[in-house]
């Protein structure tokens, strides 16, 4: 089983800095640090411990998984039901990985308001029916 090296102090900065550009300065987010299993390959039985950074910002979880050197994988979520990721299996670039990982859940938050205020039945704000 490989093993695989904890966040670097570089990778930690890009993650802290997007989310300070995301998100603002003066919403301190607080980064977590856990290890996890995960499936390195779609054909492996066995899981490998994977270092992750964890962080919880209005409600929404995100994690972005460490799986090698210069790999990692990412996915958001509400609820254990409501999980959700970027469309890409692996990046190989942490910038890539978060920027895409928040434009993502910025899209799904924005989709899930749109569904709240249509809740009733109603059009969408700006439709127009067409006589």
């Amino acid at each position: 089983m490989p093993s695989i090296a904890d966040f670097t102090k570089s990778e930690i900065w890009t993650i802290e800095s997007t989310l300070k550009e995301r998100w603002g300065k003066e919403n301190e987010i607080e980064l977590q640090f856990a290890d996890t299993e995960i499936r390195l390959h779609m054909g492996d039985k066995e899981t490998t411990v994977c270092p992750a950074v964890i962080w919880q910002y209005q409600g929404c979880n995100f994690i972005i998984f460490k799986s090698g050197i210069q790999s990692y994988r990412c996915q958001f979520f509400y609820k254990g039901y409501q999980q959700y990721g970027t469309g890409v299996h692996e990046y190989d670039d942490i910038g890539d990985c978060i920027i895409s990982l928040l434009q993502v859940q910025s899209d799904q938050n924005r989709e899930n308001q749109i569904e709240e205020e249509n809740s009733d039945g109603s059009l969408p704000r700006g439709t127009e029916v067409k006589k």
